[in-house]
């Protein structure tokens, strides 16, 4: 008999299965579960680091990633994670597709259910498209972006990101700065740092606030260096031109020069700050090269490694809710 590959017991140990049938909010889940999911993608951090990464969790289960939306790191990383974990992956493209012909969301929907796929992970312009989705097939639906409404496995890599580099996440001052308006990042982020322990601050130009942004309990700033003061993690988002109705920015060089991130902004945070973002960068718009590229600062790269460790313990505890459905 074979021996285990190291961390495979521990992994094993620690998958769960999911509390709710679908991943569509960070709301779905408590500050306990949220906990636990992290302790699991720890686990797959240690495994995916390994020469052989392979495991049969979801062996003979089916992945499908349906992307309506261009994607680089969160299509790939799901599809890594599917396939470290043994299942079928099938990646959809709905620009070449049916879709693109003029099938509606609800037919797709029940064409990809007829397939009898066990996971569908999604990404769509419009808000609420994954719940939609959800209540129209009997597979587990993971939403990977939903317009400007939710990305909750990038808020769960990002937890993860966080804890691994600051030893914890209660406590710590957050900075989320830039494009707030359009961003699924951000709210995710806000609901998973709060139910967390995090004190969270949004930075940016008052046109790209929220009009809600009142009720969300966050201190609100307009002036970067005193936004960012004292903080243990400025997270940076990318300045969302496609998703604006209008001109709700400076240009580039005005807009970097008020709220873009360099040396002289963040020596106004804590000593021991780290830098994320979520990707894709605008360098010189959002974020100075120099400090992007800074292994002692910035988390970026480590943002895109936990990517795929989160979303296999997604992947995995909502099979393992499927396995105990039967």
């Amino acid at each position: 008999m074979s021996t285990p590959a190291p961390g495979l017991n521990e992994v094993l140990q620690r998958t769960f299965a999911f509390p709710k049938p679908h991943f569509l909010s960070v709301t779905d889940l408590n500050e306990v579960e949220v906990a636990n999911l992290l302790d699991l993608a720890e686990s797959f951090v240690a495994l995916n680091r390994q020469t052989s990464k392979k495991l049969d969790l979801l062996a003979g289960r089916t992945l499908m990633n349906l992307f309506f939306e261009n994607s680089t790191r969160t299509q790939s990383s799901f599809e890594l994670a599917g396939k470290r974990l043994g299942a079928d992956v099938v990646n959809m493209s709905p620009r070449s597709s049916s879709i693109a012909k003029g099938e509606t969301l609800i037919d797709t929907a029940v064409t990809l259910n007829a397939m009898q796929p066990d996971l569908l992970v999604v990404r769509h312009a419009s808000s609420g498209a994954a719940s939609l989705l959800s209540q129209k097939v009997t597979c587990s639906v993971v939403n990977a972006g939903d317009g400007q409404h939710e990305h909750p496995t990038q808020a769960l890599l990002d937890a993860l990101s966080m804890r691994r580099a600051c030893g914890r996440i209660a406590g710590l001052k957050v900075a989320i700065c830039g494009d707030i308006a359009h961003s699924r990042v951000a709210r995710s982020n806000i609901a998973m740092l709060q139910m967390l322990g995090a004190e969270v601050r949004l930075v940016g130009p008052p046109t790209l606030m929220p009009s809600q942004v009142d009720r969300w309990n966050v201190a609100v700033h307009h002036d970067m260096r005193k936004g960012i003061a004292g903080c243990d993690v400025v997270m940076m988002l990318r300045l969302q031109l496609e998703r604006m109705d209008g001109v709700m920015a400076p240009s580039q060089r005005e807009y970097f020069r008020f709220w873009g991130l360099d040396r002289e902004k963040l020596a106004h945070a804590a000593p021991n700050v780290k830098v994320m973002h979520p990707g894709p960068m605008n360098r010189g718009v959002e974020i100075d090269s120099d400090v992007a590229d800074d292994l002692t600062v910035s988390l970026i790269q480590d943002q895109v490694e936990m990517g795929v460790a989160a979303r296999m313990a997604v992947l995995a505890t909502l099979a393992a809710r499927l396995d105990n459905e039967r």
